[in-house]
């Protein structure tokens, strides 16, 4: 079973190389990478609001350069820095997954960058 990396190209703040891939794919799995809402290296701002619709952006970008969309996500799990955005975002996510949400995780945590949020998830789809 071959294993495919989606980018590790100067996608950091800043422009820095990044030591992970944007996503990696093994057996009709995508695992993507936690993603933040930044755009051109630099973090959106404007809210929960706008960088939760700026992070789901980034992974759709994702998700559609290897072959995926929205309808084979079975997990995802998010980190929220302000657990009063709680509400606000969900808010947001659910306009992406509508009526068929996949499992999830959401934690309120401190970030490694000044962002709101962060999203990662899990894909699958079958032979």
């Amino acid at each position: 079973m071959p294993i495919k990396r989606y980018g590790a190209e100067k996608s950091g703040a800043g422009g820095q190389n990044l030591p992970f891939a944007r996503a990696v794919e093994a057996g009709g799995w995508l695992y993507v990478s936690g993603q933040v809402a930044m755009k051109d290296g630099e973090i959106v701002r404007g809210g929960i609001v706008d960088e939760t619709h700026q992070t789901m952006k980034n992974v759709l970008a994702i998700l559609d350069e290897a072959g995926y969309g929205l309808e084979h996500v079975v997990r995802v799990g998010v980190w929220l820095d302000d657990p009063r955005d709680f509400w606000s975002f969900n808010g947001v996510y659910k306009t992406y997954f509508g009526e068929h949400p996949p499992a999830r995780a959401c934690v309120q945590s401190r970030m490694m960058v000044d962002c709101k949020v962060e999203i990662d998830l899990v894909a699958y789809k079958g032979p």
